[in-house]
């Protein structure tokens, strides 16, 4: 058995560090500093090769962020001769276009992939680790505390199953686990109940969005086929994301937005 496996497999059984997650936001926070001294100290050809690297990091970072703007940039029209007459309330306005050097349904695809959306609700409050999860003492002797109640709002697959309790970590209860959520649609002004088919991203962090955990602000994909929607090349669209507007484990139910 390889090495990863052992670590895998021992993962599975004990859990994680109770401050992993803690341990592993400094690190990624001293990262910055680390990798400027280590680029001020490199000498000669490594640091050629890493200053080329970086330098190629930032371009695709400066690429990203301008084809997140690009959507929403306006610029002024070619001062173009224009055949027949202009009225004369249009004479003195100036005329501007959006600059739709993309076509949606790439820009879409291309946000996805980056993790950015134009969301409802850009920020929302962070969940602490001690309201999201209640320890569960386990055990003949009540001592070991290394297991986890989720106590939001979850989203489990169709064919899931629990783990053994020996090797379960984190517990979801049946009760907070939805299936269909209120999704209303922002243009038709009408709300639809429709099935989930994940959770995409939850604001508060990666170890949340694959549990699969739902609170305030989360991204989930929801089941648009009953709607009708279609792409510009008019194919049926079947799975849409949407924004979750409300506190699911308080009202009982999944309201969201969708993201058109």
């Amino acid at each position: 058995m390889p090495q990863g496996d052992y670590i895998e497999l021992h993962r599975k059984r004990f859990g994680r560090r109770h401050d992993h997650e803690e341990r592993k936001r400094k690190r990624e926070a001293r990262e910055v500093k680390e990798r400027s001294q280590k680029a001020q100290k490199t000498l000669g050809i490594k640091g050629k090769m890493l200053a080329k690297k970086r330098y190629a990091e930032k371009a695709q970072m400066k690429k990203t962020l301008a084809m997140h703007e690009e959507s929403s940039s306006r610029r002024k029209v070619d001062d173009d001769v224009h055949d027949g007459a202009v009225p004369a309330y249009l004479m003195d306005r100036e005329t501007t276009t959006r600059a739709k050097i993309l076509s949606n349904t790439i820009k879409q695809k291309r946000k996805e992939k980056a993790g950015k959306w134009e969301v409802p609700l850009p920020k929302v409050r962070p969940v602490a680790e001690d309201e999201m999860f209640r320890v569960i003492r386990s055990g003949k002797r009540k001592t070991k505390q290394w297991k986890r109640m989720v106590t939001k709002a979850t989203f489990v697959g169709a064919g899931f199953t629990r783990k053994p309790p020996k090797y379960e970590r984190f517990i979801r209860p049946s009760g907070l686990r939805f299936t269909k959520a209120h999704v209303t649609h922002p243009e038709l002004k009408c709300t639809f109940n429709l099935e989930i088919i994940g959770v995409k991203k939850n604001p508060n962090g990666p170890m949340y969005t694959s549990l699969g955990v739902i609170t305030k602000g989360t991204i989930i994909e929801v089941n648009v086929s009953e709607l009708g929607l279609v792409t510009p090349a008019g194919k049926v669209v079947w799975g849409k994301y949407a924004q979750v507007t409300n506190n699911p484990e308080n009202d009982g139910c999944i309201n969201a937005v969708l993201l058109v």
